[in-house]
């Protein structure tokens, strides 16, 4: 008998090869792997508008902006294990990478099931009431809402995943398993929203119930993969499968800042949210920002996280081989790439903003009239998010994610519920006014994040996880 297929070898290229083709070789699988992930959202949007209506849109929007609160937090522990992984890669360290993944992985899965299933479902009608949302919406997001908190642990591994494969080096594989768990979200999703033969139509629930299955079939998948062997990232074998608290302790030193990062910029997208509601036509608000802004401007935002991925992968790798200035000159060239990405997204969000609405069942004058002026903003706004998200990965890849964690909460809280607030005590506050307080929120954030990066303090920190509890 054969035994379990050996691990890959980690590519040298990114820390030895042409800067620019190395950056490109981690950043445009990650792009993809987003864009796809993005259509998932999109093609639920577009039937459960088409199937249900506006209400239904408005609660996917309002659900998703919830749900991400809490799943950001248990995911930014990927963020300490990237961080870590990147770091070890460089040197070439096999045993830490294999050993910083398997923990990641223990500790993700406990939380997820011991804190965000039960917490989720029983706090779902108090989040709900928090952002405003009308009755009608809140029967439509309730089911959907419990389901993704429930059974989130699929989506985690394979967030996790994909971590650790591009911080390791390796940005097809997530990619391939990107693919597959999107055709097996839209095939479920078709099915379960509008019925078929002896399924019935469940309406948005369905759109939850085929994305936590499409992520817990692949869920399995992948822990096979990593007990077997094959990937560049593996479990490890013989040191013991318990908890590795000093392993852990350095996950939660790296990524916890991110988690409370995470925590922040959500919470205020709640509270955004609840503006929007308080505005007249505040369901039809909703409805356009959660189309146009949760899955339109997902175009910009999931390609700049592929280019997060992929500069945070370059500098900590870099760093970890002992080449800062390698590690600056590539966060530089995913930059460029994103811009040139947003640009080409933003001139679509000019040109055609009545067919992309319309796209997703918009068809009313005033959704089309709030969706479009949402759409002519964030075609500018694409411009500075893309540049502060891969600036963050930067920082964030060499291990400084405190300075993304303070940035954040000035530029994506403070600044644009601070203008949302100041307007509405002093005048009447209207949905151009929340999207102007976007804009000033991101320009901020990609002023801030440039400025950081560039001072160069993150050449000085340093990773190390000591001798575990395994040796």
């Amino acid at each position: 008998m054969s035994g379990p297929a050996p691990s890959k070898t980690f590519d040298r290229s990114i820390v030895e090869g042409h800067l620019s083709s190395a950056v490109w070789k981690l950043a445009w699988p990650a792009v993809v792997t987003n864009v796809i992930g993005g259509l998932q959202g999109v093609i639920d949007h577009a039937l459960v508008g088409n199937f249900v209506g506006f209400t239904a849109n408005a609660a996917i929007g309002v659900s998703w902006q919830i749900f991400l609160v809490v799943i950001v937090f248990i995911s930014s522990l990927f963020t300490g294990m990237s961080v870590l992984v990147a770091r070890f890669a460089g040197a070439g360290d096999h045993e830490k990478v294999d050993r910083t993944v398997y923990q990641a992985f223990l500790t993700a899965i406990g939380m997820s099931l011991g804190i965000l299933a039960p917490a989720g479902y029983f706090l779902s009608p108090w989040l709900l009431g928090l952002v405003n949302a009308s009755p009608a919406v809140q029967a439509e997001a309730l089911p959907f809402l419990r389901t993704m908190f429930v059974f989130s642990s699929g989506m985690l591994i394979f967030f996790m995943l994909g971590g650790a494969l591009r911080s390791a080096g390796d940005a097809k594989t997530p990619m391939k398993l990107g693919m597959a768990v999107t055709v097996l979200n839209i095939t479920f999703n078709v099915i379960l929203i509008r019925g078929l033969g002896p399924i019935p139509a469940f309406g948005t629930k369905g759109a939850a119930m085929g994305t936590v299955t499409a992520f817990g079939l692949l869920g399995i998948y992948s822990i096979y993969k990593l007990w077997a062997g094959g990937w560049v990232v593996s479990f490890p074998k013989h040191q013991g499968y318990a908890p590795d608290w000093t392993i852990i302790k350095s996950l939660f030193k790296f990524g916890l800042p991110t988690g409370i990062q995470g925590i922040a910029m959500n919470v205020g997208g709640v509270l955004m949210l609840g503006f929007i509601g308080s505005v007249a036509h505040g369901a039809e608000a909703q409805a356009t920002f959660a189309v146009g802004y949760t899955e339109l401007f997902s175009f910009i935002t999931w390609t700049s996280q592929g280019l997060l991925g992929a500069a945070a992968a370059i500098a900590g790798q870099n760093l970890g081989a002992g080449q800062p200035d390698r590690a600056v000159e590539g966060v530089h060239v995913a930059a460029r790439y994103g811009l040139t990405g947003a640009a080409v997204i933003g001139a679509t969000f000019l040109l055609i903003p009545t067919q992309l609405l319309a796209l997703f069942g918009m068809h009313e004058p005033m959704v089309i009239e709030i969706g479009t002026q949402l759409l002519r903003v964030l075609a500018l706004s694409g411009l500075f998010i893309t540049v502060a998200l891969t600036y963050t990965g930067g920082l964030q890849g060499t291990g400084d994610t405190r300075s993304p964690l303070y940035i954040s909460i000035v530029s994506q809280v403070m600044i644009p519920l601070g203008i949302c607030f100041t307007v509405r005590q002093f005048g009447t506050l209207e949905p151009l006014h929340i999207w102007l307080a976007i804009l000033a929120g991101h320009f901020t954030r990609c002023t801030l994040s440039v400025i950081r990066f560039n001072q160069g303090k993150w050449r000085n920190i340093k990773v190390d996880l000591g001798r575990s509890a395994a040796h």
